[in-house]
């Protein structure tokens, strides 16, 4: 679903990211993970054709990425909301942005109230919702796209337990209903629990990459961060 070939992205000012090789499977949640920094955004970017590599591939369902229109659905670190809006009312105005008729609009919106969970609270204004509410809120519409990958910048950054508990089970489900999942993140922990195949990303390269208990016995760690602090000799 996503192939990542030696993909490099060179800028005036700051490291170089790359090169950088990958794959992610439909069925599949992938994990970038290191710290901030390390080039997960930069990354992501490449593979939603927001940045073009200037060196290597990236493709998306077989093709280009900056190509690869309604391939994958991408919920960023910032929640992009319009305050003034009703949960609802966001649901329908990206709808109608996505969908080609009044009717599959409709159809959309009310798919991806289901996959929020928001319930009532939908009929309220965003400017009253948690973090973690305007989180539910993107990755259900996401989700609701049912595009074949899902890309997530840093899905839990910032939320309560509570918040991450239900974060971490819908992102899971997208990955178990066939969907391809490439996420980033620096919460280790969690990545360890959550996700079948993650990769340590460095100052702009890909250390290693393997199952969570693989990489944990092939450092000889207690967990996936001692493993990633061994596996990058410990300047990460």
């Amino acid at each position: 679903m996503l192939v990542v070939r030696e993909a490099v992205k060179r800028f005036k000012r700051g490291p170089q990211v790359g090169p950088i090789s990958f794959t992610v499977h439909s069925g599949e949640l992938f994990a970038l993970i290191g710290p901030n920094g390390a080039g997960k955004t930069t990354t992501i970017r490449m593979v939603l054709g927001i940045y073009s590599p200037d060196k290597g591939s990236v493709l998306v369902c077989g093709v280009e990425a900056a190509r690869a229109r309604g391939c994958a659905a991408y919920v960023p670190e910032e929640t992009a909301v319009y305050p003034r809006l009703t949960g609802w009312e966001h649901l329908v105005f990206f709808s109608r942005l996505y969908a080609r008729g009044r009717r599959d609009a409709e159809k959309l919106a009310h798919r991806a109230a289901e996959y929020t969970g928001l319930g009532d609270d939908l009929r309220r204004r965003v400017s009253t919702y948690s973090k973690g509410m305007r989180r539910r809120l993107l990755l259900g519409f996401a989700l609701a796209l049912e595009t074949p990958l899902l890309v997530l910048d840093e899905p839990t950054s910032g939320l309560d337990v509570s918040s991450s508990v239900a974060m971490r089970r819908l992102i899971r489900s997208a990955a178990d209903a066939g969907r391809a999942v490439l996420m980033s993140s620096h919460n280790m922990l969690e990545v360890e629990r959550l996700a079948d195949r993650v990769a340590f990303i460095s100052r702009g390269r890909i250390v290693d990459e393997g199952r969570p208990s693989e990489l944990v016995r092939k450092y000889s760690a207690s967990d996936l961060e001692e493993a990633f602090v061994r596996a990058v000799g410990g300047d990460g």
